[in-house]
C-alpha cells in the first residue's frame, strides 16, 4: 500500500500503517445461499462452510474435524503386539483405537439431547460416560414419566404450590421422582440382600477384598450397570451402556435424587446398609486411561465431569484429542470455565494435542456435531499410521 503523501507523516503511521501480509491465512467466507448447492444442506457440507465464518462457527468447524480424527486415529494391529501391550481399545479388524471420554451434565440429560447421548452409546462410539448423578437418575426417570417443556420466566413460588421443578424452560413433576422411588427402592433391596449373601458365605474379611471380583461392595459404575439392566428400556442411555458394557462413572453418585434413594434406603435397611466403593471406580477409570494408546475427550458441561475425565488423563500425561462444548469463562479460575489451554499446562491434555473449546449451550450446537460426524452416514476412514 502506498502512502498518501497528502498526509501528515503522523497520520500515515497512525491510521494507514502498512500491513503485513496473510497471505498464509483463511479468508473469511459464508454461504452463498443462491448456489445449488446450498439449498438443503447436509450437516456435514454446513460445518465445512461454518468452519470459514469465524467466531464460533468455526470452532464447530474444528471440532468436527477433531472428532473425525479422534475416531479414524489407528495404532497397530494386535498381531504385532506382545501379551503386555495389548491394552486399551482395538476396532473390529484389530487395530488399536482411541479411547473415547464423554463427559454429560445433568442438564443435558434433561433436555432432549438424551436421545443423542443414546445414540452414541447404543452403537459403540464412546468408550466410558462420566455422569452426574442428576444424569444418572433423569435418564432412568425419563422412562417412567416425561420432561415437559415450560419458560424460563415461571415463578419459583408458583412452581412449588404445583409441585413442579423448574430445569431452565423445561419442567419436572414431583410425581416423577415419587415413581422413580418406587422404582429404584426394590433395586437397592435387592442389591443390598447380594452383599449381604456373599458376607454371610465368605464372612466379614469379605468386605475388605474390595480390589477383587468377589467383593460384595458395590461401586457408582457397577451401580450404574445394575440400574441400566433394571430398567430395560431401549430409551435409556444406561440401558445401552449395560448392553455394550460401557462403563458408566458417576463421582459424585450421592448429589442428586439418587443420592436421596441411597439416603432414604439407610433408614429402611439399618442396621445393614449397602456400600459404594468410589476408589475402586477412580481405580478403574484412571487404568482405563493409563492403558489407552490413544485418548480423546469430549465434554459436555464443566463440573465433575469434566474434572473426572481430564484428571483422569493426566495419568497418561495428557489427552491426544479433547472437544470442550460449555458456556463457561475462564476469568473466575473455575475449571468448569478452564480453557484446553489451561489444561495443558496440568498434563491432561498432551502440548501437541488436537484441542478446541466451543463456546456454547450444548443444545445447539451438539445436534449439529453429531450430525457431521458420529452420524453422518459414512464409514470411519482410518489413519492407520502410528504414533
Amino acid at each position: 500500500m502506498e502512502m498518501n503523501n497528502y498526509l501528515p507523516s503522523e497520520l500515515n503511521e497512525a491510521v494507514l500503517k502498512q500491513s503485513v501480509a496473510l497471505s498464509d491465512n483463511v479468508a473469511v467466507k459464508g454461504i452463498d445461499y443462491t448456489a445449488p448447492e446450498a439449498t438443503d444442506m447436509k450437516a456435514s457440507d454446513l460445518v465445512k462452510a461454518m468452519k470459514t465464518m469465524g467466531f464460533q462457527a468455526s470452532s464447530i468447524g474444528q471440532a468436527c474435524e477433531i472428532i473425525d480424527e479422534m475416531r479414524s486415529w489407528r495404532g497397530k494391529h494386535i498381531d504385532e503386539l506382545e501379551d503386555v501391550e495389548r491394552k486399551g481399545e482395538f476396532d473390529v479388524d484389530g487395530f488399536q483405537k482411541t479411547t473415547i471420554f464423554m463427559g454429560v451434565t445433568s442438564n443435558i440429560i434433561s433436555s432432549g439431547i438424551r436421545e443423542t447421548i443414546r445414540f452414541l452409546v447404543q452403537h459403540k462410539m464412546v468408550s466410558a460416560l462420566v455422569m452426574t448423578a442428576g444424569g444418572v437418575e433423569e435418564d432412568l426417570i425419563k422412562c417412567l414419566a416425561d420432561t415437559y417443556l415450560g419458560e424460563f420466566s415461571l415463578k419459583g413460588a408458583s412452581l412449588r404450590e404445583k409441585g413442579l421443578n423448574r430445569i431452565g424452560n423445561l419442567l419436572v413433576p414431583n410425581d416423577n421422582y415419587c415413581k422413580f422411588e418406587e422404582w429404584v427402592i426394590p433395586v437397592l433391596d435387592k442389591m443390598l440382600e447380594e452383599q449381604e449373601e456373599h458376607v454371610r458365605i465368605h464372612g466379614n474379611e469379605a468386605l475388605h477384598a474390595n480390589a477383587s471380583k468377589e467383593s460384595p461392595i458395590w461401586t457408582p459404575s457397577s451401580l450404574c450397570d445394575r440400574l441400566g439392566k433394571e430398567i430395560n428400556d431401549e430409551s435409556s442411555v444406561l440401558y445401552w451402556a449395560h448392553k455394550n458394557k460401557i462403563p458408566v462413572f458417576c463421582p459424585a453418585i450421592t448429589d442428586g435424587s439418587i443420592g436421596d434413594m441411597l439416603f432414604f434406603h439407610t433408614f429402611k435397611s439399618h442396621p445393614s446398609q449397602l456400600r459404594l466403593d468410589i476408589v475402586a471406580d477412580i481405580r478403574r477409570i484412571n487404568t482405563m486411561a493409563m492403558e489407552a494408546t490413544s485418548a480423546g475427550m469430549i465434554i459436555l458441561g464443566g463440573g465433575v465431569i469434566k474434572h473426572h475425565i481430564a484428571n483422569a488423563c493426566l495419568m497418561r500425561n495428557g489427552a491426544d484429542f479433547a472437544v470442550y462444548i460449555n458456556t463457561g469463562q475462564e476469568f473466575d479460575g473455575s475449571d468448569a470455565g478452564a480453557s484446553t489451554d489451561e489444561a495443558v499446562s496440568w498434563g491432561k491434555i498432551k502440548s501437541e494435542a488436537k484441542a478446541v473449546k466451543v463456546f456454547a449451550d450444548v443444545t445447539t450446537v451438539f445436534p449439529l456435531i453429531v450430525a457431521a460426524t458420529f452420524a453422518n452416514g459414512k464409514d470411519v476412514v482410518k489413519d492407520t499410521q502410528s504414533k
